[in-house]
């Protein structure tokens, strides 16, 4: 998402966030920059179907398998790839060129996780730069001063 914002003082801002597909190094929880890999929720995703296959193979021949058992598993399934797509981190920056009254450039870059996160907090920086021309003026935002 990207937005062309004026701000008060006259000068152009381009407010974009990104979705990122890895997640970024961040000072305050280096403790999770160690994982113990995707092994394990491999282990449990073929455990899951597994047993699964069993349920299904162990079911007598009279009987079929009911819908909203297999709807039930369908939605297990997908609720972990979807709620992985929902809250991966974005990256959000402002910056400006400068301007002509001899302002200076400027670029602040931020980062939140999810998408309705990223989409009120652009909004939020769109609105800080109209009102008080600067992206986040209390500092309670995600959005930092970059050199």
């Amino acid at each position: 998402m990207t937005r062309l914002v004026r701000a008060a003082d006259g000068r152009m801002w381009t407010v974009r966030s990104r979705l990122e597909w890895t997640d970024p190094v961040v000072e305050e929880e280096f403790e999770h920059d160690v994982s113990g890999g995707r092994t394990g929720a491999w282990f449990l995703l073929v455990a899951l179907l597994a047993l699964f296959v069993a349920l299904i193979f162990n079911i007598p021949s009279r009987h079929l398998v009911p819908n909203w058992l297999l709807l039930a598993f369908l939605l297990l399934v997908l609720f972990f790839p979807a709620r992985w797509m929902v809250r991966r981190p974005w990256t959000l920056v402002a910056e400006t060129f400068g301007g002509g009254n001899e302002l200076p450039a400027e670029r602040w870059v931020g980062s939140v996780r999810g998408f309705f996160s990223a989409r009120s907090e652009s909004s939020r920086a769109a609105r800080h730069l109209r009102e008080y021309a600067m992206p986040d003026r209390d500092g309670d935002g995600p959005l930092r001063p970059v050199n």
